[in-house]
């Protein structure tokens, strides 16, 4: 394992129990999170994006706020439905939240999942083509998103412009150099594993997947992320990728933590249906470390991994979520191999 970083869903709300009350808060609580867990040594801050609901939404400002406030943290997304976006305006906002940052974006993309209501991209203008599902047309603005990230011409320019232009195609601008190095596909199954690997795409996987074998989660996981690295050397890509799993997982140190999540130990994978396939949920760990290391290192996906993201409460507050992440990263991740 070579870098460990946090994965906010950025909740809201009034329950009693929340330190998050308004989007306010989410947006300024999950900058202050990301300088803090800079401070602790956390290689990444990454954050859900999720429409029509009390969570992150809209996540260039955000990300180019982290950016701007922090010096070498990775800061990324787990991940930005592309049924939601004009990829050709997410180019430039994604390039320039990117250089605000200093080359740290990891942006994580997919074609989506299930939302707070019914074709919600439909609301903002989209549409699939003819013969296209809601998946395929994620996928496509995918794939133009990623091949507008090189910066190669596309536009022809007026001949009569306002400002003087270059000469042959335009691009767009601005453009951010080795960004197209840092996207990452959420991949929900083992064929969009390895359609991610044939397009060059880093590889993101989550705590939820097609139940494709009825084996235990984190063994599919595994077997997935093997599907990726031989469809990457066969793809014959220049580069190393880089692959990342998602867990939750909350070493009990004190007892504050027991009670949030002293629950939480016994819990197992889960089998559901989530549009319309059936997905297997993998499970929490909460322990105390010594325990903690044994079960962890017994989970295959972790070790063909080389990025862990671990899911936080942030609805618990800053303090918290820093005392959950260093206590990660002082009890139990040195012995799973990260330095």
């Amino acid at each position: 394992m070579k870098k460990i970083g946090f994965l906010s869903f950025g909740h809201w709300g009034g329950h009693p129990g929340y330190s998050v009350k308004t989007a306010s808060d989410a947006l300024l609580q999950s900058i202050d999170l990301a300088v803090e867990a800079e401070k602790i040594g956390v290689d990444g801050a990454y954050f859900r994006v999720h429409h029509y609901a009390a969570q992150l939404a809209s996540p260039f400002p955000l990300l180019a706020a982290i950016g701007a406030k922090t010096d070498k943290i990775e800061i990324g997304t787990g991940v930005i439905d592309m049924r939601y976006e004009n990829p050709l305006y997410m180019v430039e906002d994604a390039s320039a939240a990117d250089l605000i940052a200093g080359g740290r974006l990891q942006l994580g993309i997919s074609r989506g999942s299930p939302e707070q209501v019914i074709d919600g991209w439909r609301h903002l203008g989209y549409l699939p083509e003819a013969g296209e599902t809601d998946a395929d047309m994620g996928r496509r603005k995918g794939q133009v998103f990623f091949q507008h990230l090189d910066g190669v011409g596309f536009a022809q320019p007026n001949p009569r412009p306002m400002f003087p232009n270059p000469p042959g195609l335009l691009r767009l601008e601005p453009y951010s150099p080795g960004l197209k190095e840092r996207i990452w596909w959420g991949a929900g199954s083992n064929a969009t594993a390895i359609w991610a690997a044939q397009q060059g795409m880093n590889l993101q996987s989550s705590t939820l997947k097609e139940d494709e074998s009825g084996k235990p989660f984190h063994i599919q996981q595994a077997e997935q992320i093997r599907l990726f690295k031989n469809a990457w050397e066969k793809a014959g890509h220049a580069r190393t990728p880089r692959i990342s799993v998602s867990r939750s997982i909350f070493a009990i140190t004190n007892d504050m933590d027991r009670m949030y999540f002293g629950h939480e130990n016994d819990r197992r994978d889960q089998v559901g249906q989530i549009d319309n396939m059936r997905a297997i949920f993998g499970r929490s760990y909460a322990a105390e470390p010594e325990q903690l290391v044994k079960e962890l290192a017994k989970d295959e996906a972790i070790q063909e991994a080389d990025t862990l993201l671990l899911t936080i409460p942030n609805t618990l507050g800053v303090a918290y979520n820093v005392h959950v992440l260093e206590s990660i990263l002082k009890y139990v991740a040195p012995e799973l191999g990260w330095k």
